[in-house]
Formats: structure tokens, sequence, C-alpha cells
């Protein structure tokens, strides 16, 4: 395990605006990770895109790989996504993970597996499909793939649009789309669309584009995500039940190359505006809330975003850690000391970052 130390100090007032990071790398041997969980006993459960999942003990030695997982797809951006406890881990030990499944003659999508984990022997047991993604299609992009509880229960799951952007915005498509579920797979009888026949019911929200940063606000217990744009575009939501944020109708984004406009611009009356936008992109992957700011990764940029935030808006942002680390794809807030962070390398890192500032 690795220990650096670094000084950071920002010229505004901010919740860890004069901070001292201690800085520990707790493994720099996982393959291209994508996910992180915290065990109850204090380690950790990390996915390797590739098809590993793998439980690291504190002192950064990763298990060989938990025995039990479905078949996953590895193609393009997909492979094996998230992560998550079920809220009454202690009790039932259900895992939750999200994967792509499929094959070149059937097409590919995201599906959501339930299992029971025994840590002693790394093995995932009475697994279940809960959803899957509909209808599978070709092609390796934008599976999006956060899954995130929220404190009734429910989860959420981020689906992308498939590198098809007319997804987005067809109801009787799940791609482009965030799902809310009971923990056993079932549809919520008071979900927006239960009623219309026009739409899937199990679509919460719809018109995203690639949805790979998603956490619940700690004050609130509103669904915040934050979703990748074209060439520009990279947009924080606010996620509201039945509401159309846009994509591709609307965007801060443009087309790859040519910089042209797509859609119609960048508001429309029906249409969610994000809290915030980058351009250009930071390509963000991961998010949580730490001292009330938001942290956000980012691939591109190989930084941490810090948005400091006041009545849901942001006020200031400040980027952490610039080249430090490489692409950083998950962030996970342990309590309010502590973070951390994956990189996606082949020799991928798993960073404890502690705010030793009063």
């Amino acid at each position: 395990m690795k220990r650096i130390l670094f000084g950071v100090v920002f010229f505004i007032v901010s919740h860890i605006a004069s901070a001292n990071f201690n800085v520990e790398i707790i493994t720099d041997q996982l393959k291209r990770p994508w996910s992180l969980a915290f065990l109850p006993d204090g380690r950790f459960l990390v996915t390797e895109r590739g098809g590993k999942l793998r439980i690291v003990s504190k002192a950064g030695v990763a298990s060989q790989p938990v025995k039990g997982l479905p078949a996953i797809s590895t193609i393009g951006q997909g492979g094996l996504l998230d992560v998550v406890l079920h809220p009454e881990f202690d009790q039932n030990k259900w895992v939750y993970i999200s994967y792509v499944s499929g094959n070149s003659a059937t097409g590919y999508s995201t599906e959501v597996v339930r299992g029971t984990l025994n840590v002693s022997n790394a093995e995932l047991t009475d697994t279940k499909s809960i959803f899957i993604a509909l209808p599978k299609v070709q092609g390796g992009r934008h599976f999006g793939s956060r899954l995130v509880f929220d404190r009734n229960g429910y989860i959420y799951i981020s689906l992308g649009d498939r590198g098809d952007r007319q997804h987005s915005q067809n109801p009787k498509t799940h791609h482009g789309s965030i799902i809310r579920l009971h923990d056993d797979g079932r549809i919520p009888n008071d979900n927006p669309f239960i009623n219309d026949s026009s739409f899937l019911p199990e679509i919460y929200s719809y018109g995203h584009r690639n949805v790979q940063g998603m956490t619940l606000h700690p004050l609130t217990g509103e669904v915040w995500t934050h979703e990748h744009g074209p060439q520009g575009g990279d947009e924080v939501n606010v996620i509201k039940g039945g509401k159309n944020y846009g994509w591709p109708v609307i965007t801060y984004g443009a087309e790859y190359g040519s910089g042209f406009k797509i859609g119609e611009g960048v508001a429309k009356q029906g249409m969610e505006q994000p809290i915030h936008f980058w351009d250009p992109s930071i390509a963000p992957s991961g998010m949580a809330f730490f001292k009330n700011d938001l942290l956000v990764g980012a691939l591109k940029f190989r930084l941490l975003s810090q948005l400091q935030l006041k009545d849901q808006l942001v006020v200031r942002e400040q980027r952490l850690f610039s080249g430090k680390f490489g692409r950083i794809r998950d962030v996970r807030t342990f309590n309010d000391k502590i973070f951390y962070l994956l990189t996606d390398a082949k020799n991928g890192k798993l960073i404890r970052i502690t705010d030793d500032s009063e």
C-alpha cells in the first residue's frame, strides 16, 4: 500500500476548499476496474470490466474471481459493470451486479442480476435476473449501467442509448432511460408510466444519452445523475419521475468532428435542463456527495471534479488531482472524511483519500 500526501489549497470558500489529502493506493493490480462497493467487514467488492468480481482486503490483496457470476459479454464499452449491496445486506447478503448479456446473433444489452454473496468462499449463489434492457441490439457503445437504491428500497438502473440516439425518445425501448424497480424486479405501481400503454412501465425518466454516474443527495434523498454528452454537453441532472431529459432533441454538445448542431438547440418546452454541463467534455464516470459537494470522476482529463452546490445550483467547480492517478472511473464516499477512487487502466488502482483538514 503506497501512501502519498497532497496539500491542496483553493482560493474560494468551500466545504473542502483548504484540504490536506492523505492518499493511499490500496492496490494497483486491478484490470480495468469499473465499480466499488463496501463490505461490512471493511473489505471491498470491485468489478473488473473483463468479467471478474473480486473481494479486496483492507491491505489491498485481491481474491480469486468470485464464483457463480452469469455469462458476461465483453464488447466495446461493455462487460461487468456496476455492483451494489442491498440496503439490508447484513441480513439477506444480496448483491446486485449489472453487466452486458447477449451475443452477435441476438444482440447485446444491459442486464441486472441479484445473488447471495458468500464472502467466506467468494461465491455468488441463488442468482436471479431482475431486469433485461430491451430490445437487444448490435454494437458495443453506451450501456450506462449505474445502480442505486433510494431510501424507500427501490433500485434505479441507468441505461445508455446504445449508440442509437433515437432510442432515448422512444418510449417502447428501455435504452436511454432510468429504470425504477422493486428489489426483486417487480414494477412499482406508482411508476410514472405504469398506466400509459405507450411507455414501457419500468421507465422512470427518459431522454438520456449515457448515464455513468448516479447517487442519492444526502439531505433530500433525490437521485442525481451525470451523463456523457457528445462533443461537449456532459450533464448533471436531478432525476424526476416521468420527465424527459432531452437527448437528442436538446443538448449542449455538438457532432463529433464537424461541430454541427444536434437536434433543435439547448432548450425546449417540456424537456428538463441540466443543473450543470461541461463544454468541453470531461467524460464523467462515477459520482458521490462529499461534505455537501459533488465529486465526479473524469476519464478524459484524468481528474476529479469537485462541484460546490448551493440550492441545487453549481456555484463553483474545482479540479483535483489533475493527471495524478489516470482515468478516474468510479468515486465512492465512505464517510465525511474518506472517499475512494477507481482508475480505468490495465493496472487499475483502488485509492483511499482522507481529508485531514479541520
